[in-house]
Formats: C-alpha cells, sequence, structure tokens
C-alpha cells in the first residue's frame, strides 16, 4: 500500500455501445469502497454533449431486441474536472466504430494521462489507451478472445498473452469483463489496503484471483 494519501476523485471514461461488466464490475467495487473513503465519481463522454450512453448492443439487431440499458454522463471530455486522480476505461464493440467521439476520447487520454495518479482499463479498453501511444514499451494485457487483433493494432506494446491483469508502473490493464473485478480488487489492495480489497470480494461473495498470472483464457485461446 503506498503511503501517499490514497486518491479520492474517480473518472469512468463511457462511449456508446460499452461493455456494461467491464465497468460495472469495477464500480460495484469502488461503490463499496466509498463506505470507507471520501471517493467522488465522475462519469465522462467522449460526445459532444451529456446524452446518455448504451451498454453493449444498443443497435436492436435481427430480432429487434432492443435490451440494452443507459448511463448519463456528468462531463464531456471536452470539459472535464480538473482535479481528477484515476481513471478506468472499459471496452466495448462501440470502441471499434470510427466516430468523432473515439477520436476525441483517445485524445483526451494521452492529454491527461500526465495529471493522473491512476489509469486503469478493463478488456479491449487498454486498445484505446494503445491508440494513445502511452503503452508503448509497457507492459499490458487484454481480452484473450480479441487479443489478436488488439496486439497486431499497436505492437509497440509489450502485450503479456498469459495474465488475468497487468501492473506497469501507474497503469493497470485488465483481461476480458470479469477480469476487471480482480483488476479492480488488486487495485484498491496496493492503493487503500489488502483489509478493503478482501472485505468488499466478501462482500460481493466473488471468489477473487490474487495472482494476476493465473488465466485460464490464455490457454482457451491457444495463447499460452
Amino acid at each position: 500500500m503506498s503511503t501517499q494519501a490514497p486518491p479520492v476523485h474517480i473518472g469512468i471514461l463511457l462511449y456508446q455501445d460499452f461493455e456494461a461488466l467491464d465497468i460495472f464490475g469495477p464500480l460495484n467495487c469502488l461503490n463499496a469502497l466509498s463506505r470507507d473513503f471520501p471517493l467522488q465519481i465522475s462519469i465522462l463522454t467522449p460526445e459532444t454533449t451529456l446524452k446518455p450512453l448504451n451498454t453493449y448492443p444498443s443497435d436492436p439487431g435481427p430480432h429487434n431486441s432492443n435490451f440494452t440499458q443507459a448511463v448519463v454522463p456528468t462531463h464531456t471530455t471536452a470539459d472535464p474536472p480538473k482535479d481528477l486522480e484515476v481513471i478506468f476505461i472499459p471496452g466495448g464493440n462501440g470502441m471499434y466504430v470510427d466516430t468523432p467521439a473515439i477520436s476525441a476520447a483517445v485524445q483526451f487520454v494521452k492529454d491527461t494521462y500526465p495529471k493522473l495518479r491512476y489509469l486503469n482499463t478493463i478488456c479491449t479498453g487498454s486498445a484505446l489507451l494503445a491508440r494513445t501511444g502511452i503503452l508503448d514499451g509497457r507492459r499490458a494485457t487484454s481480452n484473450k478472445a480479441f487479443y489478436k487483433i488488439v496486439t497486431a493494432e499497436r505492437p509497440a506494446v509489450n502485450w503479456i498473452p498469459k495474465a488475468r491483469w497487468v501492473v506497469d508502473g501507474n497503469i493497470y490493464t485488465s483481461s476480458g469483463v470479469t477480469a476487471g473485478i480482480d483488476m479492480t480488487l488488486a487495485f484498491i489492495q496496493d492503493v487503500y489496503g489488502r483489509k478493503y480489497a478482501d472485505e468488499i470480494a466478501d462482500r460481493l461473495e466473488y471468489d477473487r484471483m490474487l495472482n494476476p498470472d493465473e488465466d485460464p483464457f490464455a490457454a482457451k485461446y491457444g495463447l499460452a
């Protein structure tokens, strides 16, 4: 655990068609942590307005199913809070759509990272971070089902094929979806204390992985 006072202002960067559990899992952990620390949350959108952001799939699809949920952002990336200390970035299908909003998200992360204390990604959120160049030469991981796509897009990153999550300096990256919960609990343990990580895992009745190299999905997708 760091001897410095832990961060309190956490930003969540969302975009249209983000993966729900990528961010709701970590948020559940942070919600519980806020009982013990004066956390603040800002939900950031790269869109030009504060319109709600849908989870995947926002497209009704061939069966005309409208089974999506929406989150209301608090700030645009063009006008973010000045005191953000930590940012979480989920993955999702929306990140692979070439839109001005995704370009704005990449630029925002690139501009904001030097001011942050920590930057955390879940699943293919590491692909968005990789586009900034911040991960070049650093160790990182991503969703194993999309691993070859993500790594081919930015080979300058030292991608780790067998990892539930990876820590390189003040950057945490995790594998797919539920790995974000393990990464967030590891982040809480490192920054706020083991006591809180254990208590939150117990409260969620979540059997957390403690070894970041314990990654059964790497073998499943032929990566180990």
